[in-house]
This record gives structure tokens, C-alpha cells and sequence, in this order.
């Protein structure tokens, strides 16, 4: 046979296998999310939290499956009642899914759920993702990419520990890295202190308040709870 001929079947092969592959993944999402929906309407009563939760569960599903608009009206309406009970985390969390449904207000949803991770101890890895959705958006010349990567690295040894602390440690440090080479084409590690340096990154006092002014880009006027309110009660 033809070398050529068995590489275009190798090929076909391949491309086959992952069109299985998504279609497996799918039509589990799929049953994933009519199992969800069932147990939703088995509920009685309104918009409580156990609802809520499962709504959480729906809209990352629906994310899944690319059913964004679904995703949004559904994740939305439950953001309110996790933040009306006070479970940050999952108000967090739904806003890194309502990010991921790419909606007109994605960005505002981003913003305020850095915002949520940051001031609350909730899972570091969560803050994590959320933190480093704001170095996958920004351009490579922006200082926002790197305030972003440092507050990773910063929760992640603050709140993390053992094995969690450990791999946290690893990612947040490569992303750091990463960002130092596209931002300030850092080589080497007297580079890399000299950047670090040069954009106050070593002192938690100065940048977080730098990521306070990415929320801020991030959220403009489109704030769904009220911060001073929140702050005023951690005092």
C-alpha cells in the first residue's frame, strides 16, 4: 500500500475517533442534564438554595454542551439566591460558569466573581481559574495579566495546603513566568526580579489594589450586589 495512502487513513482514522469522542461526551452531557432538570422539578417550593445549587449544576452542563444563552438565563437567576444565602463560593463559581457562557455580560460576571474569590476564603483553586480567565483576556503589553497571574500565585500560597498548596504553587509560578516573558520579554531570573520590581508585584498592598482597578474594567457599571455594603460587614 501506499505510505501516503495509509497516512490519509491514519488521518481519517483520527478524525473519526473524535467525532466518536464528542459525540460520547455530549450525549452523556446530555444525560447529565436531564437527570439535573428531572430532580429540578421534583422540588417543591420557589427559589431556594438547594435549588439554586442544582442550578449552578445546569448551567455548567448547559456551558458544556454549548447551549450558552440556556446557560446564562438559568446560572443568573440562581447567582442571586447563592449571594442572598451568603455561600460565596458558589456565587463564585457561578460566575466563572456565567463568564464561560460568553454573554453580553460575561465580563461583568468575571469581574465580580475575582472580586467574591479574592475577599472571601473560598476555594484557592476557584480563585485560581477565575484569575487566570483575566491573563488568557488581556493583551500581551497589558499590566493587568500580570497583577492577575501574582494574586494567583499569592491565594494559592496563602489558602492552599499539602498536595492543593503544592500543585497551586506550580501553576500560578508557570503562569507568572509566562506572562513575565510576553509582557516584558523576561529571560532569566535577575529578568524576572527586575519586572517584578519595576510593576510593584512583591507587595500584596500595592497589587492588589491594581487588581481592584482590573475589576473595576472588568464590571464597569454593572454591578449586581453592592460592595461597600459587603466590606463593611468583614470590618
Amino acid at each position: 500500500m501506499n505510505p501516503f495512502e495509509t497516512n490519509k487513513l491514519s488521518l481519517a482514522d483520527t478524525a473519526a475517533d473524535s467525532l466518536v469522542n464528542r459525540d460520547s461526551e455530549a450525549a452523556a452531557l446530555e444525560s447529565h442534564l436531564q437527570a439535573l432538570q428531572d430532580r429540578l422539578k421534583a422540588m417543591s417550593g420557589g427559589a431556594g438554595k438547594q435549588r439554586a445549587d442544582l442550578e449552578l449544576q445546569i448551567a455548567r452542563t448547559l456551558v458544556g454542551l454549548e447551549r450558552r444563552a440556556e446557560a446564562w438565563a438559568v446560572g443568573r437567576q440562581a447567582f442571586d439566591v447563592e449571594l442572598a444565602h451568603e455561600d460565596w463560593e458558589s456565587a463564585a463559581d457561578l460566575c466563572n460558569v456565567l463568564f464561560q457562557a460568553e454573554q453580553q455580560g460575561s465580563l461583568a460576571a468575571l469581574g465580580q466573581g475575582i472580586w467574591l474569590a479574592v475577599t472571601y476564603p473560598i476555594d484557592p483553586e476557584l480563585t485560581v481559574e477565575l484569575l487566570s480567565h483575566v491573563v488568557e483576556e488581556t493583551p500581551d503589553d497589558s499590566d493587568g495579566a500580570a497583577v492577575a497571574a501574582t494574586t494567583a500565585l499569592f491565594v494559592a500560597d496563602l489558602r492552599a495546603e499539602g498536595k492543593q498548596r503544592e500543585d497551586l504553587m506550580f501553576f500560578t509560578g508557570q503562569i507568572l513566568s509566562q506572562v513575565a516573558r510576553r509582557h516584558g520579554g523576561v529571560d532569566g531570573q535577575e529578568a524576572f526580579d527586575r519586572w517584578m520590581e519595576r510593576l510593584e508585584l512583591r507587595e500584596p498592598e500595592k497589587f492588589l489594589v491594581r487588581l481592584r482597578n482590573v475589576v473595576d474594567v472588568l464590571v464597569q457599571d454593572d454591578w449586581w450586589f453592592n460592595r461597600e455594603a459587603l466590606q463593611a460587614r468583614l470590618a
